[in-house]
């Protein structure tokens, strides 16, 4: 390292990867640096620098003692030890003792006390939650949450239709597993250990899984803005079951809470998803899969009017960021999960799903929140389409939207949405437009007039969250407006 890398370097200050030290005398107060280090994706140690940035510098008989100390604490001192690197660089003010500390491959590292230490900004901190301990045996391969045993659990609450099902098709009539017991089955499959099932086998093909583990469910909320803490929403579930029901229930809620759109098929069938099913079902499938089962928290998905947000308890784990998983690198946190999942959900491995996602829907932010345990995933709803959730009508939305009408909308509106859509004056009752419209049949009038109108956009509930309310009314959409608008001029 060159005097102006250095410079360079401490100019920046402390953070997760850089520390300061005037002088160093404690073995112990070293190790907790080094194991720090070791679990948090290894950094750089400066001896000879202040806590200002400033060089203080080292003269030649502080840097053998801080090697002797250094060489102590990281043997002795640290369990299992760590091996860092040291590069002593001549500055004006003395020598400054540059230590590198690489990621350590065998996590946790302890102190001499059994203490476990992370870096936590520029400083560090003890680790005591179970649950980070958990996390950390399991970034080290000792232990995996979806192969925990849940405690009171057996071979009862597996739902053998489910299982049977699954084996045949995969198994057949292997004779490896002929004349097994249903208890020897899943101990040999890895998803209990002869008497209780792990969390892999309850979430695959539990009766009854919340039973277990009430957290681990998804909760989905469609709201009818862009705010998190809108007291209205339009849609809400707790979606719950086996990982398979769990995706099936999710994906449904996604499908009807989002708009179709025709993409010049005929105005009756239902239409294309706004949003592609591949990037929707990629993503929901990585959610379930690749959560934190450590913690004791639920999926969210959330649709709002710009966007579909799906929110995983955990940060990504080690060194994977964003960038990462966007070009396909993979850290299975669940591979027992993953295994049999792969030939129960649409689920390929591999890393692929998120590039998948982003081939399909390139509008895909991902978002990772250590300091939060989370990892989001903020799919972009196109624009037109959220301008149809009601927002006030300007000429700027007129401007964006008009074109896109005219596109998409005009000559696919059936004769019958084109009545109701004319007829449409304020806001109105059912049978309000029934009547107006002269129609007494009502199953002829949903099916062929109100529901093909809702569906696309055209029209909206005054009370969306209540739908079968009595008070209920309709009125036009944004784009409805903009048709009904066009065809005036048209005539």
């Amino acid at each position: 390292m060159t005097i102006s890398e250095l410079l360079e370097m401490v100019a920046r200050g402390e953070d997760s990867r850089h520390q300061f030290k005037r002088d160093a005398t404690n073995a112990d107060g070293l190790a907790a640096e080094l194991a720090a280090f070791a679990n948090s994706g290894g950094g750089w140690l400066f001896l000879g620098v202040n806590d200002d940035g400033s060089i203080a510098g080292l003269d030649g008989a502080m840097v053998r003692r801080l090697n002797q100390l250094l060489g102590n604490a990281a043997s002795q001192h640290v369990r299992p030890p760590v091996h860092p690197i040291t590069e002593n660089v001549q500055t004006d003010q003395g020598i400054v003792v540059v230590i590198e500390v690489p990621d350590g491959l065998a996590k946790p590292y302890l102190d001499n006390q059994g203490r476990i230490w992370v870096k936590q900004g520029s400083d560090k901190r003890h680790v005591t939650s179970r649950e980070e301990l958990q996390r950390m045996f399991q970034r080290s391969g000792l232990v995996y949450a979806d192969v925990v045993p849940v405690a009171g659990s057996s071979v009862e609450d597996i739902d053998d239709k489910a299982f049977t099902a699954y084996f045949n098709r995969r198994y057949g009539e292997n004779s490896e597993y002929a004349g097994l017991t249903r208890e020897q089955l899943l101990q040999n499959l890895g998803l209990g250990d002869g008497q209780e099932l792990n969390l892999a086998g309850l979430m695959l093909f539990g009766r009854n899984s919340q039973r277990w583990r009430p957290a681990f469910e998804v909760k989905a909320v469609a709201f009818p803005g862009t705010e998190l803490h809108d007291t209205r929403y339009l849609d809400s579930e707790d979606i719950k079951g086996t990982l398979l029901e769990q995706f099936r229930g999710a994906f449904a809620f996604i499908k009807r809470n989002l708009h179709h759109v025709q993409h010049g098929r005929g105005f009756n069938t239902l239409g294309e998803l706004e949003i592609p099913e591949t990037a929707l079902e990629e993503l929901l499938v990585n959610a379930l899969i690749h959560r934190d089962y450590f913690t004791s928290a639920s999926v969210r998905l959330m649709v709002f009017a710009d966007r579909v947000e799906i929110v995983s308890p955990g940060h990504l784990p080690d060194s994977l960021s964003p960038d990462d998983i966007s070009r396909g690198k993979t850290i299975r946190r669940n591979p027992t999960l993953t295994e049999h999942a792969s030939h129960i959900l649409p689920y390929r491995g591999m890393g692929s799903g998120i590039p998948r996602a982003l081939e399909a829907w390139p509008r895909i932010d991902l978002v990772d929140d250590p300091s939060g345990n989370q990892f989001s995933v903020i799919v972009w709803r196109p624009e037109a389409e959220w301008l149809g959730a009601s927002p006030p009508v300007t000429d700027q939305v007129t401007d964006q939207v008009t074109d896109q009408v005219t596109d998409q909308v005009t000559g696919e509106v059936s004769p019958e949405v084109a009545r109701l859509l004319e007829s449409l004056e304020g806001e109105m009752t059912r049978a309000e437009l029934q009547d107006i419209l002269g129609l007494k049949h009502l199953p002829h009038f949903r099916n062929a007039y109100l529901r093909p109108a809702l569906n696309a956009g055209l029209i909206e509930q005054t009370i969306p969250d209540k739908p079968n309310s009595r008070l209920q009314k309709y009125r036009l959409t944004v784009v409805g407006k903009l048709w009904v608008e066009n065809q005036g001029k048209q005539t």
